[in-house]
């Protein structure tokens, strides 16, 4: 091997390592990138999740305040049943009232019960949605960290590819001191 071939071929890999750090370098920002995308993602679900659960706070406003007004209308075709039937509103006509009353409660309840546990279930979405985001950001982060160790190498790989070759035509000049006092 010529000495010039030896520093074609030592450019070579210096070229060849230069490609991938670059390419490392292009695949980390990359990887950070796709992991900020999938974190914004989450973020958004997170707070469609969130909306949701308002949504379903007022809903079940709206429901309970339905209910009272059929409940009203309800209790008032009651006394106008209890009244028509020539029955005074006392003893089993009260009774009914009561009963009804008693029933409404439950039934407000229940309503109640069942809206906080599906908002609970959309905050609990939202607060996975999060937790998932962040751990595509720390995945990206890893993902970056191990593409910029291979630029690294790549670059220190790059320079010692002309420090090993000491070699030449004639052959090492490293401690050699004829040569040395040639050149």
């Amino acid at each position: 091997m010529t000495w010039v071939s030896a520093i074609t071929a030592g450019q070579a890999a210096a070229a060849s390592a230069g490609v991938s750090a670059v390419t490392s370098i292009a695949a980390a920002r990359q990887a950070s990138a796709t992991g900020k995308y999938n974190q914004a993602v989450q973020n958004r679900n997170a707070l469609v999740s969130e909306q949701e659960a308002q949504r379903l706070e007022q809903q079940n406003e709206f429901d309970l305040a339905r209910f009272d007004q059929q409940f009203v209308q309800l209790q008032g075709q009651t006394k106008t049943a209890i009244y028509k039937s020539g029955v005074e509103l006392s003893g089993s006509g009260l009774r009914i009232m009561r009963y009804n009353a008693e029933q409404a409660e439950i039934e407000k309840d229940i309503l109640t019960y069942n809206s906080k546990v599906a908002q609970s279930q959309k905050m609990e979405e939202a607060n996975f949605a999060r937790m998932s985001g962040q751990v595509a950001r720390m995945e990206a982060r890893s993902a970056a960290i191990g593409y910029y160790a291979q630029a690294g190498q790549s670059l220190m790989s790059m320079g010692s590819g002309f420090s090993g070759t000491t070699q030449g035509q004639f052959g090492s000049t490293a401690n050699n001191s004829t040569f040395s006092n040639y050149s």
